[in-house]
């Protein structure tokens, strides 16, 4: 497991799907320059919207089965059929980079992380109403097959932010990154003035 230096933080973008957690972190780390992002690799089919190798790295199950058999992975988790997961060394290298990450990340992979670095992760919960959540996926084109799969567990998702950190409504995505934004920089700017 990657060890956390003391002023090295995981900012972790958690919600419902469609919520708008991916595009949310993406704005913030525009802003927040002292942030950059780390990828999932995931055994799910790519969705026609989704680049490869920006918003996932897409593998076969064979490649994720030897990878975590390899023990590459700081978290992974299975869920609706598929596997995602976070690899140890993109962690590592991403942090020699920057001071701090962002992960977006189910509520389960937020519990692992959590877990594994307690007061280190801030979870940022990324919420809209169902209506709102099932208009968004199915104007980026998600099958009704995948939009049921998500609004299945919406309920189990939404009752997530009550263990986070922070909860952000997002209807509007310049107002809601320009909150997170501004909390992100309150925990960076705790971080400089420890440094001194």
């Amino acid at each position: 497991m990657y060890d956390l230096k003391d002023k090295e933080r995981i900012f972790v973008f958690t919600g419902p799907d469609g919520s708008g957690r991916k595009t949310i972190a993406k704005l913030v780390a525009q802003t927040t320059l002292q942030m950059k992002g780390v990828i999932s690799y995931t055994t799910r089919v790519r969705r026609p919207y989704e680049i490869a190798d920006q918003d996932y790295y897409f593998i076969s199950e064979a490649e994720f089965e030897t990878a975590s058999n390899s023990g590459e992975f700081l978290e992974s988790v299975h869920i609706n059929g598929n596997s995602y997961g976070i690899k140890e060394n993109d962690v590592r290298k991403t942090f020699a980079e920057k001071g701090c990450i962002y992960l977006v990340l189910n509520r389960e992979g937020s519990d692992i992380v959590k877990d594994l670095y307690g007061d280190k992760v801030i979870r940022l919960f990324i919420y809209a109403d169902r209506d709102t959540v099932l208009s968004r996926q199915k104007e980026r084109g998600d099958d009704s097959e995948i939009i049921n799969l998500h609004l299945s567990h919406y309920d189990e998702d939404i009752a997530y932010q009550n263990k986070c950190e922070h909860a952000f409504e997002n209807y509007k995505l310049d107002h809601t990154a320009y909150e997170v934004t501004n909390v992100i920089e309150e925990y960076l700017d705790l971080k400089l003035s420890e440094d001194c």
